[in-house]
């Protein structure tokens, strides 16, 4: 049995005449006629009576017709969201982010995402970026957003961010006065970091400003920026941080600049195609673009 006989018989059955049937199908009679016996006789059942006044249903072609026509419906409504799916319109999409790109160009984003693709599930998963890295690979992962990402093959990084490192001091340190701080005067301190196994693109940046000297002092390790913030706060060390965060208001934390303005920067990283990943990461750029201008 052919599917488009069922749908043959389904427009022949709505219009009772197989001549305006064959012009809705844009086929000539003879063939729909031929089409519609071939499944009567696949069937073993008379589905129209036909006279040369008029085209009526049978009892079994009334049953058949009310079987058929939910099920016909179902299948075109299943191609068309395999066709929106194929296109990125509708499915789900499994974004990974560093936390702090929530204090930059991720909001905007999503906002607008949500309002490009409403049919598209969105899974967010605040990840470190070398976790995210290990997903992409496994294929678990559609995009992620990355701080500072060491490149490997198989993720394709495209840069979205770039903004000032700071250095976060507890209150009351000896440097809080400073506008700016220099890699030298924080020789002697403590320091909150990253772990390497979880941001070592970002953990490897921030030593790179002490190359020529003695490296930072680490006696804390936090996954999580409000972690190390927090800390900070209770005066277990100073920390180097993305200048976003300093949005993260505290009143027992101080942000500063350090000299000579060193960047971090922030990717999209993308592993196996997903059309809607391309749509976020517009997105993405978008917003980025927007919040310069």
């Amino acid at each position: 049995m052919e599917l488009r006989h069922l749908h043959y018989f389904l427009v022949v059955a709505e219009h009772l005449h197989f001549g305006r049937a064959a012009e809705e199908l844009r086929m000539s009679q003879p063939p729909l006629t031929v089409a519609v016996k071939k499944l009567e006789q696949e069937l073993g059942v008379q589905l129209f009576d036909r006279t040369t006044r008029s085209v009526i249903l049978t009892p079994a072609g009334r049953m058949y017709l009310d079987r058929i026509k939910p099920l016909l419906a179902d299948l075109e409504k299943a191609n068309q969201e395999l066709t929106e799916a194929g296109l990125g319109l509708r499915g789900r999409l499994n974004v990974g982010f560093v936390s702090s790109a929530s204090y930059a160009t991720m909001p905007s984003a999503l906002r607008r995402f949500r309002e490009l693709r409403p049919n598209v599930e969105l899974v967010l998963h605040p990840l470190t970026t070398d976790e995210q890295i290990e997903r992409l690979l496994e294929n678990n992962l559609d995009l992620g957003i990355l701080r500072d990402p060491t490149r490997v093959p198989g993720v394709e990084l495209q840069e979205i961010h770039a903004e000032p490192l700071v250095v976060a001091l507890p209150a009351g340190h000896r440097l809080s006065a400073n506008e700016q701080i220099a890699t030298e005067d924080l020789a002697d301190e403590d320091f909150v970091l990253f772990p390497y196994k979880y941001m070592s693109g970002f953990y490897s940046l921030v030593h790179s400003l002490f190359d020529g000297r003695t490296p930072p002092r680490i006696v804390e390790r936090a996954i999580h920026q409000e972690t190390i913030l927090g800390l900070v706060a209770a005066g277990l060390g100073v920390s180097i941080l993305p200048a976003s965060v300093s949005r993260f208001q505290m009143p027992e934390v101080s942000f500063h600049p350090l000299v000579g303005e060193p960047k971090t920067r922030l990717y999209a990283g993308m592993g196996a195609s997903n059309p809607a990943a391309q749509t976020f990461l517009q997105c993405l750029l978008e917003a980025e673009l927007h919040a310069r201008n």
